[in-house]
C-alpha cells in the first residue's frame, strides 16, 4: 500500500486529492495546523480515513517530523496562503507561507525521504501580465500580486531541488480550478453563494470588481487527477492544467444567476474596492503536454461546473434557513 503526505489537506484540493487517493487504496496522511478548532467541513466524510500529524509549513523541524512519520512514497504539497487579494495587505505572510514553505517541505523531503515523490502546487498566476497567448510550460512568468510572485519563487526552488538534489520533484501549474468546496471568498463561490442568497430572499445585491477578467475555469476534482498522474511518471516534469477556454467575469455571472432564473444585472454593482491593485487581464492555459504525456482528460465542463456549485450553495442555503427557524421555533 502506497502512502502519501498531503499539506493543505483540508482545503479544496486536498480534500479532493484525499478521495481520490483513498479510493485507490493508499494510506493517506494530512498536515494540519494545531488550532483549538480545526476546519473538517471538506474533509468530514473521510476524516476518520485520515492519519493527522500536527505541522506548521513555517517550521522546518515540525516538517522533519511529519515526513518521518508519514515516511511517505509521495508528497503533495498543496498548503499555502492562497487567496490572492489577501497579498497585497498580507504580503510577509504569503511569503512566508506560499514561497519559503515550499522549500520547507522540500527540504524536509530531502532530509528524511529523499526518494519520495514531491508535487509543488503552482499557480497561473505566475504568468501575470501575459507575454504570450495561451500560456505553456515554456511561457515567461510576469507575476501581478504578491501570491503571484510567491508562488514563481515555489515554482522555482522546486525546479532547484529537482536539478540539484536528483529528487522526483514536479510542480502543476494549475489554472483557476473551482468547486462547491471553494472558499467563500473566490469570485466563482462569492458568485454562487449570492446567487443562492438572492434567490432565497436573504440578499439583495452583490458587489463585484472588474468584470471583463478573462480566466481559464475548470473542475478541481478534475485536476487532482493530474497531480497524481505526474507522480506516476518514469521521468519527473512540470504541466500546465487547463481547460484551454476563457470566459469573463460577467459570462460567470450570466451562467450562475440565469440557472437559477434571475438577471444578474438585477443584483450586481461594480464596486471599485474589489479591483485588484495590479490586474491580471487574461489567462488562459495549453494542457496539451499534460493530455499527451500524463493521458489527462478534462471530464467537467464550465457550465455543468457552475451549475453544480450553484445547486450545492442553494442546498445549503436552504438548509441554514431550515435550521434558523427551527432555532427560533423552540427559543
Amino acid at each position: 500500500m502506497k502512502r502519501a503526505l498531503i499539506t493543505g489537506v483540508t482545503g479544496q484540493d486536498g480534500s479532493y486529492l484525499a478521495e481520490f487517493l483513498l479510493s485507490k487504496d493508499y494510506e493517506v496522511f494530512g498536515l494540519r495546523r494545531r488550532t483549538s478548532t480545526p476546519n473538517y467541513e471538506n474533509v468530514y466524510s473521510i476524516k476518520d480515513r485520515i492519519h493527522w500529524i500536527s505541522g506548521d509549513l513555517t517550521d522546518l523541524a515540525s516538517l522533519i517530523e511529519a515526513v518521518r512519520i508519514a515516511d511517505p512514497d509521495e508528497v503533495y504539497n498543496l498548503g499555502a496562503q492562497s487567496f490572492v487579494a489577501a497579498s497585497w495587505p498580507q504580503p510577509l505572510l504569503t511569503s512566508q507561507i506560499t514561497a519559503v514553505s515550499v522549500t520547507n517541505m522540500l527540504e524536509a523531503v530531502k532530509i528524511v525521504k529523499p526518494t519520495a515523490r514531491f508535487y509543488q502546487a503552482s499557480s497561473s498566476e505566475m504568468f501575470g501580465k501575459v507575454v504570450e497567448t495561451p500560456q505553456r510550460e515554456t511561457t515567461p512568468f510576469y507575476p501581478r500580486s504578491p501570491y503571484g510572485v510567491a508562488k514563481v519563487y515555489g515554482h522555482w526552488i522546486t525546479v532547484n531541488y529537482r536539478e540539484s538534489f536528483d529528487m522526483f520533484a514536479c510542480s502543476g501549474i494549475l489554472f483557476n480550478h473551482e468547486s462547491p468546496r471553494r472558499g467563500l471568498e473566490f469570485v466563482t463561490r462569492k458568485v454562487t453563494d449570492a446567487v443562492a442568497r438572492i434567490k432565497h430572499g436573504l440578499q439583495s445585491e452583490l458587489r463585484m470588481g472588474n468584470l471583463d477578467s478573462l480566466r481559464d475555469w475548470g473542475f478541481a476534482g478534475d485536476y487532482v487527477k493530474a497531480m497524481w498522474l505526474m507522480l506516476q511518471q518514469e521521468e519527473p516534469d512540470d504541466y500546465v492544467i487547463s481547460t484551454g477556454e476563457m470566459h469573463t467575469v460577467r459570462e460567470l455571472l450570466q451562467v450562475a444567476f440565469s440557472y437559477a432564473g434571475l438577471d444578474y444585472e438585477q443584483y450586481v454593482v461594480i464596486d471599485p474596492e474589489f479591483v485588484r491593485p495590479a490586474e491580471v487581464d487574461l489567462l488562459l492555459g495549453d494542457s496539451s503536454k499534460a493530455q499527451t504525456k500524463l493521458d489527462w482528460k478534462l471530464e467537467v465542463g464550465f457550465h455543468e461546473l457552475i451549475h453544480m456549485m450553484v445547486d450545492e450553495d442553494m442546498k445549503r442555503v436552504a438548509a441554514e434557513i431550515r435550521y434558523h427557524d427551527a432555532f427560533t421555533l423552540v427559543n
